[in-house]
This record gives structure tokens, C-alpha cells and sequence, in this order.
């Protein structure tokens, strides 16, 4: 099996912070607007070099995505960065409306996604806003797992004519993914070859399923890793040749059950291919404070929560 040897910790909103540097020195039209928390979306550099692109919206979230659609309109590429419970929740009629309606070519930037916002706690800790945003007509969800791919992510959205929501974290993360990587929206990567089960997973709990899948081939199964990173437009073709191959299947995100990458999963399934299905994911519960990883175990979205669903629906399959 392949191994991935991490090469350090970073958190996946520096690799945005680093994306949208790199692409803007590229593109003159790239401007950023940010609610008031450029430190904390890793958007000072580009403040720092682009003064004249970038525009501070304060705490008005709802005026910065109008703004945002504004620019779009006038041949701009505009990322619009806040918290992903302010960017999404909070202003989901201007979305809806402004962008997504409109197809305005606004890019979204969503940082401190999820349960491992930590101790901020269940205001803050948003978990439903992957399917809040893939059911918008038009919108593109990109969830990316690691430093590298976030960077390469934000260059790939930049690029991409039309809205695109792209979601990344707070805590420092392990990178494990090239760093010279191509990115393909809509284009699974599938990181173990397999035959027994097909894991498919996004964002931060891609490493939980790569560390599941050596624990799993220490007890003699043979794991299909795939790494979902774009959840809309879903790469259907390379889930249905995997679970053909596997004959059942595991989903693993930081997310809701309800309306995120497991429930798009099962929709597909049950249209083309019925097959076993588990989902390591939040119950129908809120968030509470505490540590990432002790929010990750207490929710059941850690290592061993992806080798015993992948335990269980092999069973099924039998």
C-alpha cells in the first residue's frame, strides 16, 4: 500500500493565504475583501503588497459578498474571506441572489470550517454549510484536505469562471499531498489502490482516512482511498468505478450527515449503484468548545471511527 509521509503542520487557511498571494501576482483583476479578520484568513500578505485591491468590509459580511458580486461585475476575480459560519449562514440571501443566481465569478473564502474551529464553540463551529452551499444552481464546493492542496485549490478557483465556495480550516494539519500538485475541479484524487472498500473522504478527515487504511491493511484488508476535494460537481465517475470494484463504501467529513459529502454520495448510489454505505460524520447535533482533536474523537470523526465504519459495512456486504 502507498504510504504518505507527512512533511510538517500547517493550517489549511495559510495554504489560501499562499494561493491567493501567488495567483494575484499573476492577475491584476484578483481583489480581496475580507469582515474584518484579514489575520486570521492569512490574507495580510496580499493586503500588504495589493493595498489598492483589497478592501476591508468590516464587520458587514453581508455588504462584502454584494460588494464582492459588484466587482464581479465589473471584470473583477473577487475573494471574499470570512469565517465559514459568517460567509455562508449569515448571508445566504446575498449568495443565493447576488452570486449564485446572478453566476457572478465570486470566490468565497471560508475559513475556521467545521468542528475544530475548537473553543470558539457551537456559534461559530458551522457544519452545515457544505450543503447549504452545494444546493445553490451554479455554485462549486471545494473542500481541500492539506497546506498544498488549499494553495493549489485557490490558484484552480481563481482560474474558474463563476462562483465558487471554497471552505478550509483553523488548526494546524498534517501535509501530505505534493506540493507541485496539478488541481482539477470536479476531478476526485484517489490515493490507495484497493479492493475490499472504498473510503472516500474530504478535508481534514482525508489524513484520519489515510491513517484508518494502514490500520485496516494491518488486519488484512485492502483499502480504495479517495480523496474528494471538490464535493460540487462530484466526480460520479470515479466513485462508481471504485464501489463496482469494492462493492461498499465509507464517507468521512467534518460535516453534518445531513446535506454534506455522504449524503451526495448516497444520492448517486441509490440513482446508479446500491451498495453498503456508512457515513463517519456529526450527527443532527450542534458543536461545543473544546480542543480540535478532543472535538474530533468526542463527534466520532477520528482514526478509529473511519477503520470500524469501514469494519462494518464490509460485514454488510457479505
Amino acid at each position: 500500500m502507498k504510504r504518505f509521509i507527512p512533511t510538517g503542520k500547517i493550517d489549511t487557511r495559510s495554504g489560501f493565504g499562499k494561493g491567493l498571494l501567488e495567483v494575484a501576482r499573476e492577475n491584476d483583476n484578483i481583489v480581496g475583501l475580507c469582515a474584518d479578520l484579514t489575520g486570521s484568513l492569512k490574507m495580510d500578505a496580499f493586503k500588504k503588497e495589493f493595498p489598492h485591491r483589497f478592501y476591508e468590509a468590516g464587520i458587514a459580511e453581508a455588504n462584502m459578498i454584494s460588494m464582492a458580486a459588484g466587482l464581479a461585475v465589473e471584470g473583477k476575480i473577487p475573494f471574499a474571506g470570512t469565517f465559514a459560519e459568517f460567509a455562508t449562514a449569515r448571508v445566504y440571501d446575498q449568495i443565493r441572489q447576488s452570486v449564485a443566481y446572478s453566476e457572478a465569478n465570486v470566490k468565497i473564502a471560508a475559513s475556521h470550517a467545521g468542528i475544530t474551529l475548537g473553543e470558539d464553540g457551537a456559534t461559530h463551529q458551522i457544519m452545515e454549510d457544505i450543503g447549504l452551499m452545494k444546493m445553490l444552481p451554479n455554485m462549486v464546493v471545494i473542500n481541500p484536505c492539506d497546506f498544498n492542496q488549499t494553495k493549489a485549490a485557490t490558484i484552480a478557483a481563481a482560474k474558474y469562471k463563476g462562483p465558487v465556495y471554497l471552505r478550509f480550516g483553523r488548526p494546524a494539519v498534517p501535509v501530505f499531498t505534493p506540493e507541485d500538485q496539478v488541481f482539477e475541479i470536479g476531478k476526485a484524487v484517489k490515493m490507495i489502490e484497493g479492493k475490499d472498500v472504498t473510503v472516500i473522504a474530504t478535508g481534514h478527515l482525508v489524513w484520519k482516512a489515510v491513517e484508518a487504511a494502514e490500520i485496516l491493511e494491518e488486519k488484512g484488508y485492502s483499502v480504495e482511498l479517495i480523496n474528494i476535494h471538490t464535493i460540487k460537481p462530484l466526480d460520479k465517475e470515479a466513485i462508481i468505478a471504485s464501489v463496482k470494484k469494492t462493492g461498499c463504501v465509507v464517507t468521512a467529513e467534518e460535516h453534518l450527515r445531513n446535506g454534506g459529502l455522504g449524503d451526495s454520495v448516497a444520492q448517486l448510489l441509490a440513482l446508479e449503484l446500491p451498495a453498503p454505505l456508512e457515513m463517519v460524520a456529526v450527527d443532527d447535533i450542534f458543536g461545543e468548545s473544546g480542543k480540535p482533536d478532543e472535538l474530533l474523537a468526542h463527534f466520532h470523526l477520528d482514526t478509529v471511527d473511519v477503520v470500524e465504519a469501514a469494519e462494518k459495512v464490509m460485514a454488510r456486504k457479505r
